[in-house]
């Protein structure tokens, strides 16, 4: 550059020298110099700020309280790691310098042993823009043991159906199974969560357990609901022996002549006395004795046993009577003729 610039210069002078007479000659303009590169200006490789943008994430619990220590790591599509890190004090991280596309955001860690991480999400960077993200990370879910026992000898207990619910909706359905039990998980949105159980079906043979219980479950804590049913009441069978004895539906008999009566073959009305017998007495006025409704059937009872053994006995004693009577009159004739033959 410097020859170029000077060697009309010297040129003139050299003539001058050897001739001895100066000489005018016009002088060769210089040109500009090429620029060079700067090291620091903006390369194909390397995107300027404008053309870069980042992710902030704000990590919460249900609760809404933040959370330190949760580990995140961002994928880029083809499957490679453009940046890791953990939330501070304050629940947040930053990924930034990040070339415009779509990546991948996944929760390694939730930093606590009461949370669960969320699913992994896609992330859009655009150029020139940080973008805001809150993510909230669940509590575990409690695990629920559900026992179903006889009241009386503590028995388990299959085919108990509960409810399980908090508030007024029902967020689970237990069905006891062989043994008597049935487990289950559990959501819950705070560190102590109240819930409710029900009984829609108790098992074969037992009454339905009708009032509802409540109990308190906690992130990731196991806990036990016992629900008790009485065995179902049943009437004994009848006692065959204890049937009621059937009541006649005929008229009873008219008993037959006693031999030696002296009856004329013909059947006494039931209840009648005879008419060497003593009247029996009326029943007072008072008598409390039931008497039998109109239409319905005559009383077959101890009364009219007695009342046939009474008019036995009568039979009997006018037979003897009149026997005695001739015997005694056979004798009386006896003697008679044999004073007379004497």
């Amino acid at each position: 550059m410097l020859t170029r610039t000077f060697a009309p210069a010297l040129a003139t002078a050299v003539v001058t020298a050897v001739v001895g007479t100066l000489l005018w000659a016009p002088v060769v303009s210089a040109q500009t110099p090429e620029p060079t590169p700067s090291t620091s200006a903006p390369t194909k490789d390397t995107p300027t700020e404008a053309e870069t943008g980042g992710v902030r994430i704000l990590k919460k619990d249900p609760g809404g309280d933040v959370m330190t220590g949760a580990a995140f790591t961002l994928l880029d599509t083809t499957g490679e790691v453009t940046g890791q890190g953990t939330t501070d004090t304050r629940g947040r991280l930053v990924f930034d310098d990040l070339a415009p596309g779509v990546y991948r955001l996944k929760e390694t860690s939730s930093g606590s042993p009461l949370h669960d991480t969320v699913p992994d999400r896609d992330v859009v960077i655009t150029p020139g823009i940080t973008t805001p993200l809150t993510i909230t990370d669940p509590f575990k879910a409690a695990r629920v043991l559900l026992q179903a026992k006889d009241d009386k000898t503590g028995k388990l207990l299959p085919g108990s159906i509960v409810n399980i619910g908090t508030g007024g909706e029902t967020v689970l359905t237990l069905t006891t199974g062989a043994n008597g039990t049935a487990t289950g998980e559990l959501t819950v949105m705070s560190r102590k969560t109240e819930f409710w159980v029900k009984q829609i079906k108790a098992p074969a043979g037992y009454d339905l357990y009708k009032p509802a219980k409540t109990f308190a479950a906690g992130p990731g804590a196991p806990v036990t609901v016992t629900v008790t049913n009485a065995k179902t009441a049943t009437t004994p069978d009848p006692d065959p022996s204890d049937k009621p004895t059937p009541q006649p539906t005929g008229t009873p008999s008219t008993p037959a002549d006693r031999p030696g009566s002296g009856g004329t073959g013909g059947a006494k009305p039931t209840g009648t006395p005879d008419a060497n017998s003593s009247p029996t007495a009326a029943p007072p006025a008072d008598d409390t004795t039931p008497k039998a409704p109109a239409g319905s059937l005559a009383h077959t009872g101890s009364d009219a046993t007695m009342w046939l053994l009474s008019g036995a006995g009568l039979l009997i004693a006018a037979g003897g009577g009149t026997l005695i009577a001739v015997r005694r009159r056979r004798t009386d004739d006896s003697d008679w003729n044999g004073s007379h033959e004497s």
